[in-house]
């Protein structure tokens, strides 16, 4: 894909800088929530039924297993190398929208071991396990994604991958999680591999839910006067494609383009803050995408 050349007065870095600073308090609080939902759905749901749903919570799991660590400890030593390599390969301004997940998360696991000596549904009741556990996770990692930070972990290797093997996100994490559902249908045993499919299938709907809509991917026809900016961010920043088409307006019988552009629901607020940020006259169109097939 070729790249695009950057304009004089345009700066993508500082414009996402901007978008990320916006409410950035409010953002913090429903990170910072989404984020104790996941712990809690992880220590209280999939830790104590040995349910691997991949990341770094299904690792801590097999490695509780197999070598005795327990789950925070192994979670917190992991996320700080993860983090360490994140600063290494990814750079500061990626690195430090995981900090604060990479220093919380193992905390909230903590928190959440004491309440789960009080809650425990136990293992003959492994319907509400994956029900309850993959709502509450789904929530909780809507909400994370929804304000645009991460809990760093596995998250950090699929941007490795995605920067330098020209892996897409998506791609990445499917490889890294069903290498690590793989390890744990070995220790223990294909059951809980099911029960693991499952939890991930209940709290991957909901996430989607929590995001925008029903559908995976939203699909944006964007009229903006600074086209060729949005198309490089697109492209090169977020590594989709972009359709240009050439219109004229109805009423004003001006000619202008539009940029269609399919993107996953997971980004749909990164690429409408955006648009947005950069030019507050622009009119989009954003419509759910269920099918996506071929490309040029």
């Amino acid at each position: 894909m070729e790249k695009l050349d950057k304009k004089d007065n345009f700066d993508v870095t500082e414009l996402l800088l901007n978008i990320n600073t916006k409410h950035l308090i409010k953002k913090y609080i429903t990170f910072i929530f989404g984020l104790f939902l996941t712990a809690f759905a992880f220590t209280i749901f999939y830790s104590p039924n040995d349910i691997v749903c991949g990341g770094t919570t299904g690792l801590s799991i097999i490695f509780r297993e197999l070598l005795n660590i327990n789950p925070s400890l192994f979670i917190a030593i992991s996320s700080l190398i993860l983090l360490i390599f994140s600063l290494i390969f990814l750079g500061w301004e990626t690195t430090t929208r995981t900090v604060v997940g990479t220093v919380l998360y193992p905390v909230f696991i903590m928190i959440t071991e004491i309440l789960a000596k009080y809650i425990q549904f136990g293992s003959s009741s492994m319907f509400l396990t994956i029900l309850f556990g993959g709502i509450i996770y789904g929530l909780g990692l809507g909400l994370m994604l929804k304000t645009g930070f991460s809990n760093g972990g596995t998250m950090i290797l699929n941007q490795i991958l995605n920067k330098y093997c020209k892996i897409s996100i998506g791609h990445a994490n499917l490889i890294v999680n069903i290498a690590i559902l793989i390890l744990g249908a070995f220790v223990f045993g294909i059951d809980k591999t099911i029960y693991a499919l499952s939890t991930i299938y209940i709290y991957s709907v909901v996430t989607d839910r929590v995001i925008i809509g029903v559908s995976k991917s939203k699909t944006f026809y964007i009229v903006t006067d600074k086209d060729e900016e949005v198309k490089e961010f697109i492209i090169n920043k977020l590594g989709h494609s972009a359709t240009i088409i050439d219109a004229r307006g109805g009423y004003s019988n001006k000619k202008n383009k539009i940029i269609m552009a399919t993107i996953p629901t997971k980004e749909y607020f990164i690429v409408k803050e955006f648009v947005q940020e950069l030019d507050k006259n622009s009119f989009f169109l954003i419509t759910d995408t269920y099918e996506v097939s071929g490309g040029r």
